[in-house]
């Protein structure tokens, strides 16, 4: 299925009115579908929530480490940074294994790896190995959400792909949520030694039943029944499988460089939720190891549901406005709440306000990675993973800059404050980055364009504020 460079939605939204007459036309057949591709979503689900439960456990295990292994702020920094540069280097590499093998051998060699790379974080001795392990882990959380993508690009209709993201984020999100009380409590019992290796054991069960059961073609599923491959099929959108990469289709696509610039500045947010934010309610705002364990654990919810709501406006505003829109919508009132939550948050004279405002910062700024990921399927087609990929590499470079910006800023000047600003203005620049991207372009059938001649092609199709 083609999709015309700078045509008015045309071929996603007739891919819409195509579901639609099938819908009204072929009752009985959609009615009697098997379902296996939400299966499919509640795996990913599970996974999403392992990966966030093993990225989150150290930030709130972060005050024991640091004491044990006698490491400074700044070097502390860096431990949280040595994940996020490893998670972003190897993204793009991820992604195309993504689309080369497919999600069936993707998730099931990252889950495991990261799954063992977690439990061996409890053998750190000191900065030096701390700093190698958690790169690896890194390394192997990279090709979670690209190899996602791969699978819900093939399992899913056009139209159920922003809800699956939402969900699959609001699951690594809770994930992450949760780890915060379970860290507090397995502290009371035990080092902060045991708990990762805990914590490392989980993925390896999930892992191995994700081979068994999972297939990368839906018509190799024996779950998968006629009717539901029409479903799948009938709106699914140009998916072949990939053969070779234009790269310099890719990476010179108008829109693909925007969703990484816009991922760059939201994850630069999201990051202070993983990683400082239990340290600020500890010292800045004067709370408890068991407060900061549950109030901590509030942005993460908030980054769930608002996921959640994200991806399913979303979709529901493609089908009313149209992909450009439709997409376009929910970033674009998302990031400059979240700007505004944040000021609130580090202005208010009240712990629990303040974690109450970062909450809806969280929130609100999830509603455009949501939007980012459906975006990246919708905009890479057959090559989803690498597209997905390089936003995502884009995304953790912006999370490994977060956390020694904080650190240093914490050395420099004593305070959290001027960090927390900057995190409020790279909200407002990921919103201003979705006034460029195009979802209803493909970049499988987009011709190449000079750079400049395409940064200056903005569209008039902006949403009314």
């Amino acid at each position: 299925m083609g999709i015309e460079t700078g045509s008015d939605d045309v071929s996603l939204n007739t891919v819409y009115r195509s579901m639609a007459g099938n819908a009204k036309s072929c009752l009985t057949p959609f009615r009697s579908a098997s379902g296996t591709r939400h299966v499919v979503v509640g795996w990913i689900l599970v996974a999403a929530a392992i990966s966030y439960l093993d990225r989150v456990c150290i930030s709130t295990a972060a005050p024991a480490i640091k004491a044990e292994l006698a490491l400074s702020d700044s070097e502390m920094g860096l431990v949280f940074s040595a994940f996020t540069l490893a998670y972003a280097l190897f993204e793009i590499p991820a992604g195309w294994f993504a689309d080369r093998y497919g999600a069936r051998i993707t998730l099931a060699r990252v889950v495991v790896w990261w799954s063992l790379f977690t439990a061996a974080t409890g053998l750190a001795w000191g900065l030096v190995s701390l700093l190698v392990l958690r790169f690896l882990f890194g390394i192997g959380e990279a090709g979670m959400f690209t190899g996602a993508a791969q699978a819900f690009g093939r399992w899913l209709p056009i139209a159920e792909r922003g809800r699956a993201f939402g969900l699959a984020l609001m699951t690594a999100a809770f994930g992450g949520a949760l780890s915060q009380p379970l860290v507090v409590y397995l502290l009371g019992h035990m080092s902060w030694r045991g708990a990762f290796v805990i914590f490392g054991s989980v993925g390896i069960l999930w892992a191995g039943g994700w081979w068994w059961w999972f297939r990368d073609d839906p018509a190799e599923h024996g779950a998968v029944n006629a009717h539901e491959l029409a479903v799948i099929e009938s709106g699914r959108g140009s998916f072949e499988p990939a053969q070779s990469v234009p790269w310099g289709v890719i990476f010179g696509n108008r829109s693909v460089l925007a969703l990484c610039f816009t991922h760059f500045c939201a994850a630069y947010g999201w990051y202070f939720y993983l990683t400082w934010l239990p340290t600020y309610l500890l010292r800045a705002r004067g709370l408890d190891l068991k407060a900061v364990g549950w109030l901590a654990a509030l942005p993460l919810l908030g980054i769930g549901f608002g996921s959640l709501l994200g991806g399913w406006a979303s979709d529901r505003a493609m089908r009313r406005l149209g992909a450009r829109r439709g997409r376009r919508l929910l970033p674009l009132i998302g990031h400059p709440v979240a700007a505004a939550s944040v000021v609130g948050a580090v202005l208010t004279p009240d712990a629990t306000t303040s974690a109450l405002l970062f909450s809806l910062a969280a929130g609100f700024g999830a509603f455009g990675v949501s939007c980012s990921w459906a975006a990246t399927v919708d905009i890479g087609g057959a090559h989803s993973g690498v597209v997905s990929g390089a936003m995502n590499m884009m995304g953790n470079l912006g999370g490994t800059l977060c956390p020694l910006v904080i650190g240093y800023t914490l050395e420099r000047f004593g305070a959290f404050e001027p960090s927390l600003l900057l995190v409020a203005f790279m909200y407002l620049v990921a919103a201003a980055g979705w006034l460029v991207i195009d979802p209803a372009e493909q970049v499988a059938t987009a011709r190449a364009a000079p750079l400049r001649a395409r940064f200056g092609e903005l569209g008039p199709d902006i949403p009314p504020a």
